[in-house]
């Protein structure tokens, strides 16, 4: 059985993480971080009602189902209903703030007119890429699933009523289980709970608990009995007004952004996007290293991509800067203060992709933009914070100086090698060893899709930034610090911008039509050209280069449902798809040149194809407007929050 892909509700307390489906099955989770190993294969519940088969709670053609947040939380509600024997099941999940364990309560009423004898059944599959060495045991009332360093345990307030861990999938239809071995070798497994008889009218409740213990070994399991017996004494309904009234607190907190439009509706869907946003953002961010990841998980086993829940410090700048604009200053602090200092190499870049605890992540290249964004996104950061807080933190600049200095120097050595005589696309045969660190300027970046290898429009306009903001860095400093002195580099600062743009025009430009070019290699249009305007400011908004260009894109990437795609022939998860990210970089440079009409349109294309929990796609099914691949993206999510700040920003 093949686990859903899409995320299409998430909810945690930035150390454990649980993804679930739009009829509430329980899809992934993470802990202690949101990066961290997947646990979960597959986690069904299902219901006996009286001699029936299994009726799965998750997938069922007599259930209904309802799913929303409880108001402003990560709190999740997925509200159930049998149609053929009128029994209504509600399902509550959320992680406490402080205790790491997945909570799910459940509310079964019997609205039929005879009694319903009701049998409730879990069948877990642990996800284990290490020679499938799982074991499975029955102890004190609960399921531990274990492999290695970890335990994933499962538990009730209700006794056990029947289990199987051998050879499920042969009785589990039947809804009917029965086990003699308390202890086995099993990947999957499977327990029962009886609910008893309920009479019409009737309604009972339990919970389910779902708690990790990442250091499992035999002779601490009096340990685990000891917390599985401490979790089953919470005050159940006191920590979840606690968790909502924490989550509550925290929206009002970071709901900075105003925006208000005539249209009650259209400006009601924007809140809650907005809200989700803030919301989302914090299950993104490894709290005590300051690693961002691009979006949780979809895709374990890399069937269709590569894999999200990484750190790409190009993609987390973005979503710093969008935290900055919704007051989540520490969490961007600790983005540059930890993180990019503990991930930086000793020639100056930053890597392709992280862990969030700043370990390399798989690779197959380089992205010249991940060092340039960072310095750009660095500056940035300074100065949403002093214009927010109306504070000058120049420790920030001054700590982060040498990591900024060696980021230059790298960037310089690429500039001077691409203006040799030889050439970098020439030598792109003597594919320079990855090995040897100190040369990798000399070798050709992959661009922002890593789709291509070259000399890329997007990656020099990110360059051109990094030198600005690196001036301006000096400046400040300069401004703060008696007795700083600029270097006498900082001149060559501005003779870079000046090379940089010479070159765009000589290589990226087509004359003839009077636009920019992606790369050096093809004429496709590519959405990222707009980076030369925003952020990286290379031109104008009102360039006449620049207008030529939109009006290109706006013939080939435009789709007729109102949203852009990344590129020409994008064949990614079926290409032909408008992003979110393409179109709301549209918004904001309507929104530049004050071409309210076209801007709006952009918008309402993005809030019209949210989720109906409020979560923003990385891109959106042309023909069906719904989300074709990963929820909740952060860089999405961020466009977004970028978008509707821009007033702000232009100040």
């Amino acid at each position: 059985m093949k686990r859903k892909y899409l995320n299409d509700a998430i909810i945690g307390n930035r150390k454990m993480i649980a993804s679930l489906s739009s009829k509430g099955e329980l899809l992934r989770l993470s802990y202690p971080t949101a990066d961290y190993r997947q646990f979960i294969d597959y986690y069904e519940m299902g219901v006996k009602v009286n001699d029936s088969m299994l009726i799965k709670l998750h997938d069922d053609i007599n259930n209904t189902y309802n799913q929303y947040y409880s108001t402003d939380t990560n709190v999740l509600n997925t509200e159930i209903e049998n149609t053929y024997f009128k029994l209504n099941m509600k399902q509550e999940d959320f992680v406490p703030m402080k205790k790491d364990v997945l909570i799910r309560r459940y509310t079964f009423t019997n609205y039929n007119k005879i009694d319903l004898d009701v049998k409730f059944l879990i069948n877990s599959k642990l996800f284990s890429n290490l020679n499938n060495m799982v074991g499975v045991r029955i102890c004190d009332n609960a399921m531990i699933q274990y492999s290695h360093d970890f335990a994933m345990t499962t538990f009730s307030n209700m006794p056990i009523y029947s289990y199987q861990l051998n050879n499920v999938e042969a009785n589990i239809s039947s809804g009917v289980i029965n086990d003699k071995d308390y202890i086995a070798m099993s990947n999957q497994s499977a327990i029962a709970y009886d609910l008893g008889i309920l009479k019409p009218g009737e309604t009972k409740e339990f919970n389910i608990y779902i708690y990790i213990n990442k250091n499992y070994k035999v002779d601490v399991l009096d340990d685990l009995i000891k917390e599985i017996d401490k979790i089953k004494a919470y005050d159940t309904l006191k920590l979840i007004t606690d968790t909502k009234n924490y989550w509550r607190r925290y929206v009002k907190k970071h709901e900075t952004i105003k925006v208000k439009y005539d249209d009650e509706l259209y400006n009601a869907k924007i809140q809650k996007i907005l809200r989700r946003t803030i919301l989302l953002f914090p299950l993104l961010v490894n709290e005590e290293t300051g690693g961002i990841i691009a979006a949780l998980e979809v895709d374990e086993e890399k069937d269709l991509c590569g894999r999200y829940a990484y750190c790409w410090p190009r993609d987390a700048v973005t979503i710093s800067q969008a935290l900055d604009m919704v007051g989540m200053y520490k969490d961007a602090d600790n983005f540059y203060n930890i993180f990019l200092r503990k991930t930086q190499s000793k020639n100056g870049m930053w890597e392709q992709r992280f862990y969030t605890d700043g370990r390399l992540a798989p690779c197959w290249g380089y992205q010249i933009d991940e060092t340039a964004s960072v310095i750009a996104g660095l500056y940035q950061h300074f100065k949403i914070k002093e214009f927010r807080l109306k504070e000058r933190d120049i420790d920030f600049l001054k700590d982060n100086l040498i990591m900024c200095e060696n980021a230059i120097e790298f960037l310089k050595n690429y500039i001077d090698n691409l203006l040799n005589d030889k050439g970098m696309e020439e030598n792109l045969q003597t594919k320079y060893s990855y090995l040897d660190r100190s040369q990798i300027y000399k070798h050709v970046s992959y661009d922002l899709w890593e789709m291509n290898e070259g000399i890329h429009l997007y990656s020099l306009s990110a360059i051109y930034a990094a030198f600005d903001a690196m001036g301006k860095i000096y400046a400040e400093l300069q401004k703060s610090i008696k007795k700083f002195k600029i270097p006498k580099e900082t001149e060559k600062l501005e003779e870079y911008k000046e090379i940089i743009k010479k070159y765009i025009l000589e290589n990226l430009y087509d004359e003839k039509q009077n636009i920019l070019k992606r790369n050096t290699k093809d004429s496709n249009m590519d959405i990222s050209i707009m980076g030369a305007v925003t952020p990286f400011r290379v031109f104008e908004p009102n360039d006449k280069i620049i207008q030529n260009t939109v009006q290109k894109i706006n013939l080939t990437l435009r789709t007729y449902t109102g949203g852009y795609l990344r590129f020409e022939n994008d064949g990614y998860i079926g290409g032909k798809n408008p992003w979110v990210i393409s179109t709301m970089w549209m918004y904001i440079y309507y929104r530049l040149i004050g071409a309210k009409a076209n801007s709006e349109e952009c918008l309402k294309f993005v809030i019209d194809t949210a989720t109906p929990l409020g979560l923003l796609a990385e891109q959106v099914d042309n023909e069906e407007m719904k989300a074709k691949w990963v929820i909740g993206l952060g860089w999405s999510h961020a466009m977004f929050v970028l978008a509707l700040g821009l007033d702000e920003l232009i100040k």
